[in-house]
Protein backbone atom coordinates (compact mmCIF):
# COMPACT_ATOMS: atom_id res chain seq x y z
CA UNK A 1 0.00 0.00 0.00
CA UNK A 2 1.73 3.28 -1.07
CA UNK A 3 2.49 5.81 1.66
CA UNK A 4 0.50 9.04 1.23
CA UNK A 5 2.20 12.43 1.27
CA UNK A 6 2.22 14.75 4.26
CA UNK A 7 -0.22 17.18 2.61
CA UNK A 8 -2.75 14.38 2.07
CA UNK A 9 -2.50 13.31 5.68
CA UNK A 10 -2.90 16.91 6.90
CA UNK A 11 -5.97 17.34 4.67
CA UNK A 12 -7.57 14.18 6.04
CA UNK A 13 -6.84 15.28 9.61
CA UNK A 14 -8.50 18.62 8.84
CA UNK A 15 -11.65 17.04 7.41
CA UNK A 16 -11.97 14.65 10.34
CA UNK A 17 -11.46 17.45 12.87
CA UNK A 18 -14.04 19.74 11.27
CA UNK A 19 -16.73 17.11 10.75
CA UNK A 20 -16.30 15.20 14.00
CA UNK A 21 -16.05 18.50 15.88
CA UNK A 22 -19.58 19.36 14.77
CA UNK A 23 -21.17 15.91 15.11
CA UNK A 24 -21.46 16.31 18.90
CA UNK A 25 -23.93 19.15 18.42
CA UNK A 26 -25.64 17.24 15.59
CA UNK A 27 -26.23 14.29 17.93
CA UNK A 28 -27.99 16.61 20.35
CA UNK A 29 -30.22 17.88 17.54
CA UNK A 30 -30.99 14.36 16.30
CA UNK A 31 -32.12 13.40 19.81
CA UNK A 32 -34.97 15.92 19.39
CA UNK A 33 -36.59 13.45 16.99
CA UNK A 34 -35.08 10.02 17.61
CA UNK A 35 -34.47 8.08 20.84
CA UNK A 36 -30.75 7.35 21.39
CA UNK A 37 -30.58 3.65 20.44
CA UNK A 38 -32.86 4.11 17.45
CA UNK A 39 -30.79 7.13 16.43
CA UNK A 40 -27.60 5.04 16.43
CA UNK A 41 -29.31 2.29 14.41
CA UNK A 42 -30.66 4.71 11.79
CA UNK A 43 -27.36 6.57 11.51
CA UNK A 44 -25.33 3.44 10.81
CA UNK A 45 -27.98 1.84 8.61
CA UNK A 46 -27.78 4.82 6.25
CA UNK A 47 -23.98 5.06 6.46
CA UNK A 48 -23.54 1.32 5.87
CA UNK A 49 -25.83 1.37 2.85
CA UNK A 50 -23.82 4.21 1.29
CA UNK A 51 -20.47 2.52 1.97
CA UNK A 52 -21.57 -0.96 0.88
CA UNK A 53 -22.85 0.49 -2.40
CA UNK A 54 -19.45 2.14 -2.88
CA UNK A 55 -17.61 -1.07 -1.99
CA UNK A 56 -19.57 -3.08 -4.54
CA UNK A 57 -19.09 -0.34 -7.12
CA UNK A 58 -15.31 -0.45 -6.58
CA UNK A 59 -15.20 -4.24 -6.43
CA UNK A 60 -13.76 -4.32 -2.91
CA UNK A 61 -13.54 -7.94 -1.66
CA UNK A 62 -15.39 -8.45 1.62
CA UNK A 63 -14.89 -11.09 4.28
CA UNK A 64 -12.52 -13.45 2.47
CA UNK A 65 -10.28 -13.94 5.51
CA UNK A 66 -11.29 -15.12 8.98
CA UNK A 67 -9.25 -12.31 10.59
CA UNK A 68 -11.22 -9.76 8.58
CA UNK A 69 -14.51 -11.21 9.78
CA UNK A 70 -13.31 -11.13 13.38
CA UNK A 71 -12.46 -7.46 12.95
CA UNK A 72 -16.00 -6.88 11.68
CA UNK A 73 -17.40 -8.25 14.92
CA UNK A 74 -14.94 -6.38 17.14
CA UNK A 75 -15.46 -3.08 15.36
CA UNK A 76 -19.24 -3.44 15.28
CA UNK A 77 -19.48 -4.15 18.99
CA UNK A 78 -16.79 -1.79 20.30
CA UNK A 79 -16.66 1.18 17.88
CA UNK A 80 -20.31 1.40 16.94
CA UNK A 81 -22.66 -0.41 19.35
CA UNK A 82 -20.99 0.29 22.69
CA UNK A 83 -19.16 3.52 21.94
CA UNK A 84 -21.97 5.28 20.10
CA UNK A 85 -24.71 3.78 22.22
CA UNK A 86 -23.01 5.33 25.25
CA UNK A 87 -22.45 8.68 23.50
CA UNK A 88 -26.07 9.02 22.38
CA UNK A 89 -27.45 8.00 25.78
CA UNK A 90 -25.06 10.34 27.62
CA UNK A 91 -25.84 13.34 25.43
CA UNK A 92 -29.41 13.29 26.71
CA UNK A 93 -27.90 14.76 29.89
CA UNK A 94 -24.32 15.90 29.26
CA UNK A 95 -23.61 19.12 27.30
CA UNK A 96 -22.24 18.22 23.87
CA UNK A 97 -18.99 20.12 24.44
CA UNK A 98 -18.31 18.32 27.73
CA UNK A 99 -19.10 14.97 26.07
CA UNK A 100 -16.50 15.75 23.40
CA UNK A 101 -13.91 16.65 26.05
CA UNK A 102 -14.53 13.38 27.92
CA UNK A 103 -14.18 11.45 24.67
CA UNK A 104 -10.88 13.27 24.14
CA UNK A 105 -9.41 10.81 26.66
CA UNK A 106 -9.55 8.31 23.79
CA UNK A 107 -5.87 8.83 22.82
CA UNK A 108 -4.83 8.23 26.43
CA UNK A 109 -6.57 4.86 26.41
CA UNK A 110 -5.10 4.13 22.96
CA UNK A 111 -1.63 4.90 24.31
CA UNK A 112 -2.10 2.60 27.31
CA UNK A 113 -3.53 -0.27 25.26
CA UNK A 114 -1.04 0.18 22.41
CA UNK A 115 1.79 -0.01 24.95
CA UNK A 116 0.72 -3.59 25.64
CA UNK A 117 -0.60 -4.67 22.23
CA UNK A 118 1.63 -2.86 19.71
CA UNK A 119 5.38 -3.45 20.14
CA UNK A 120 6.29 -0.40 18.03
CA UNK A 121 4.17 1.96 20.12
CA UNK A 122 5.55 1.63 23.63
CA UNK A 123 4.65 4.34 26.13
CA UNK A 124 7.79 6.22 27.23
CA UNK A 125 8.30 8.73 30.06
CA UNK A 126 6.79 11.57 28.01
CA UNK A 127 3.72 9.49 27.21
CA UNK A 128 3.33 8.36 30.80
CA UNK A 129 3.52 11.96 32.02
CA UNK A 130 0.95 13.04 29.44
CA UNK A 131 -1.38 10.23 30.46
CA UNK A 132 -1.17 11.27 34.11
CA UNK A 133 -1.78 14.91 33.15
CA UNK A 134 -4.77 14.00 30.99
CA UNK A 135 -6.42 11.94 33.68
CA UNK A 136 -5.72 14.73 36.17
CA UNK A 137 -7.86 16.86 33.87
CA UNK A 138 -10.64 14.28 34.05
CA UNK A 139 -10.35 14.35 37.85
CA UNK A 140 -10.62 18.15 37.77
CA UNK A 141 -13.79 17.92 35.69
CA UNK A 142 -15.35 15.42 38.09
CA UNK A 143 -14.43 17.59 41.09
CA UNK A 144 -16.82 20.19 39.68
CA UNK A 145 -20.06 21.01 41.45
CA UNK A 146 -22.30 19.34 38.88
CA UNK A 147 -25.31 21.36 40.02
CA UNK A 148 -23.80 24.09 37.84
CA UNK A 149 -23.92 21.75 34.83
CA UNK A 150 -27.34 20.19 35.38
CA UNK A 151 -27.21 18.11 38.55
CA UNK A 152 -26.64 14.49 39.54
CA UNK A 153 -27.97 13.09 36.25
CA UNK A 154 -25.18 14.94 34.41
CA UNK A 155 -22.58 13.55 36.82
CA UNK A 156 -23.78 9.96 36.28
CA UNK A 157 -23.99 10.33 32.51
CA UNK A 158 -20.52 11.94 32.39
CA UNK A 159 -19.08 8.96 34.28
CA UNK A 160 -20.81 6.50 31.91
CA UNK A 161 -19.51 8.55 28.98
CA UNK A 162 -15.95 7.37 29.73
CA UNK A 163 -16.92 3.86 28.59
CA UNK A 164 -17.09 5.20 25.03
CA UNK A 165 -13.41 6.18 24.56
CA UNK A 166 -12.29 2.93 26.19
CA UNK A 167 -14.35 0.84 23.75
CA UNK A 168 -13.18 2.90 20.76
CA UNK A 169 -9.55 2.63 21.86
CA UNK A 170 -9.77 -1.16 22.06
CA UNK A 171 -11.24 -1.26 18.55
CA UNK A 172 -8.63 1.10 17.08
CA UNK A 173 -5.72 -0.89 18.49
CA UNK A 174 -7.26 -4.13 17.21
CA UNK A 175 -7.64 -2.67 13.72
CA UNK A 176 -4.09 -1.31 13.82
CA UNK A 177 -2.69 -4.69 14.85
CA UNK A 178 -4.71 -7.05 12.64
CA UNK A 179 -6.32 -4.89 9.96
CA UNK A 180 -3.43 -3.38 8.02
CA UNK A 181 -4.17 -5.39 4.87
CA UNK A 182 -7.95 -5.08 5.14
CA UNK A 183 -9.62 -2.46 2.94
CA UNK A 184 -10.97 0.53 4.94
CA UNK A 185 -14.41 0.09 3.37
CA UNK A 186 -14.59 -3.45 4.70
CA UNK A 187 -13.62 -2.41 8.23
CA UNK A 188 -16.18 0.40 8.12
CA UNK A 189 -19.21 -0.59 6.05
CA UNK A 190 -19.89 -4.11 7.30
CA UNK A 191 -19.44 -3.36 11.03
CA UNK A 192 -21.77 -0.36 10.65
CA UNK A 193 -24.36 -2.64 9.06
CA UNK A 194 -23.99 -5.17 11.88
CA UNK A 195 -24.32 -2.37 14.44
CA UNK A 196 -27.45 -1.07 12.72
CA UNK A 197 -29.10 -4.49 12.99
CA UNK A 198 -28.03 -5.04 16.62
CA UNK A 199 -28.99 -1.55 17.77
CA UNK A 200 -32.25 -1.67 15.81
CA UNK A 201 -33.21 -4.89 17.61
CA UNK A 202 -32.20 -3.37 20.94
CA UNK A 203 -34.23 -0.23 20.22
CA UNK A 204 -37.29 -2.36 19.40
CA UNK A 205 -37.07 -3.86 22.89
CA UNK A 206 -35.88 -0.96 25.05
CA UNK A 207 -37.46 2.01 23.25
CA UNK A 208 -40.80 0.46 22.35
CA UNK A 209 -43.48 3.12 22.32
CA UNK A 210 -41.09 6.07 22.12
CA UNK A 211 -41.96 8.30 19.16
CA UNK A 212 -39.81 8.85 16.08
CA UNK A 213 -40.25 12.44 14.91
CA UNK A 214 -39.28 12.95 11.27
CA UNK A 215 -39.19 16.74 11.51
CA UNK A 216 -36.77 18.64 9.24
CA UNK A 217 -34.29 19.56 11.99
CA UNK A 218 -33.63 16.08 13.47
CA UNK A 219 -33.79 14.45 10.02
CA UNK A 220 -31.17 16.89 8.69
CA UNK A 221 -29.00 16.12 11.72
CA UNK A 222 -29.43 12.38 11.18
CA UNK A 223 -28.39 12.63 7.53
CA UNK A 224 -25.40 14.77 8.44
CA UNK A 225 -24.34 12.23 11.07
CA UNK A 226 -24.85 9.30 8.71
CA UNK A 227 -23.14 10.53 5.55
CA UNK A 228 -20.41 13.12 6.32
CA UNK A 229 -20.25 12.15 10.01
CA UNK A 230 -19.96 8.38 9.47
CA UNK A 231 -19.66 7.17 5.89
CA UNK A 232 -17.03 9.76 4.96
CA UNK A 233 -15.17 10.16 8.23
CA UNK A 234 -14.83 6.52 9.30
CA UNK A 235 -13.65 5.54 5.83
CA UNK A 236 -10.99 8.24 6.06
CA UNK A 237 -10.16 7.33 9.66
CA UNK A 238 -9.44 3.66 8.97
CA UNK A 239 -7.53 4.60 5.80
CA UNK A 240 -5.42 6.94 7.94
CA UNK A 241 -4.94 4.27 10.59
CA UNK A 242 -3.35 2.02 7.95
CA UNK A 243 -0.68 4.65 7.22
CA UNK A 244 -0.06 6.51 10.48
CA UNK A 245 0.74 5.44 14.03
CA UNK A 246 -2.35 4.62 16.09
CA UNK A 247 -1.33 7.11 18.77
CA UNK A 248 -0.79 9.86 16.19
CA UNK A 249 -4.15 9.21 14.52
CA UNK A 250 -5.65 9.63 17.99
CA UNK A 251 -4.55 13.29 17.89
CA UNK A 252 -7.90 13.94 16.20
CA UNK A 253 -9.60 13.39 19.55
CA UNK A 254 -8.01 16.46 21.12
CA UNK A 255 -8.60 18.81 18.20
CA UNK A 256 -12.31 18.02 17.84
CA UNK A 257 -13.28 19.17 21.38
CA UNK A 258 -12.12 22.69 20.57
CA UNK A 259 -14.73 22.88 17.82
CA UNK A 260 -17.33 20.96 19.82
CA UNK A 261 -17.08 23.24 22.87
CA UNK A 262 -17.31 26.36 20.68
CA UNK A 263 -20.33 25.04 18.74
CA UNK A 264 -22.07 23.93 21.97
CA UNK A 265 -21.55 27.32 23.60
CA UNK A 266 -22.65 29.30 20.54
CA UNK A 267 -25.53 27.14 19.33
CA UNK A 268 -26.95 25.82 22.61
CA UNK A 269 -25.59 28.21 25.25
CA UNK A 270 -24.01 25.25 27.05
CA UNK A 271 -22.37 26.07 30.40
CA UNK A 272 -18.58 25.91 30.78
CA UNK A 273 -17.39 26.56 34.34
CA UNK A 274 -13.87 27.56 35.28
CA UNK A 275 -13.02 24.15 36.77
CA UNK A 276 -14.43 22.32 33.76
CA UNK A 277 -12.45 24.59 31.44
CA UNK A 278 -9.28 23.90 33.46
CA UNK A 279 -9.90 20.16 33.34
CA UNK A 280 -10.53 20.35 29.60
CA UNK A 281 -7.22 22.16 29.05
CA UNK A 282 -5.39 19.54 31.13
CA UNK A 283 -6.97 16.73 29.09
CA UNK A 284 -5.94 18.34 25.80
CA UNK A 285 -2.43 19.10 27.07
CA UNK A 286 -2.05 15.58 28.44
CA UNK A 287 -3.14 14.04 25.18
CA UNK A 288 -0.76 16.24 23.20
CA UNK A 289 2.11 15.16 25.44
CA UNK A 290 1.12 11.48 25.54
CA UNK A 291 0.98 11.01 21.79
CA UNK A 292 3.89 13.25 20.79
CA UNK A 293 6.93 11.29 19.66
CA UNK A 294 10.11 13.26 19.08
CA UNK A 295 12.32 12.06 16.22
CA UNK A 296 9.58 9.82 14.85
CA UNK A 297 8.18 10.19 11.33
CA UNK A 298 4.52 11.11 10.93
CA UNK A 299 3.93 8.05 8.78
CA UNK A 300 4.61 4.38 9.17
CA UNK A 301 3.35 1.53 11.27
Amino acid sequence: MPTPGRSTIVLVFGVLTLVWGTTWAAIRVSLEGFPPIAGVALRFAIASAVLLALAFRLGVPLGRAAAERRLWAANAVLSFCISYGVVYWSEQFVPSGLAAVLFATFPLFVALIAHVALPDERLGPRGALGTVLGFAGVAAIFSEDFSKLGGRAVLLAAAVMLVSPIASALASVAVKRWGRDVHPLSITAVPMGIAAVVMGALAAVTERGLPLTFAPRPVAALLYLAIPGSALTFGLYFWLLAHVRATRVALIAYTTPLIAVAVGALAFDEPLTGRTALGSCLVVAGVALAVSRPRVSDTGA
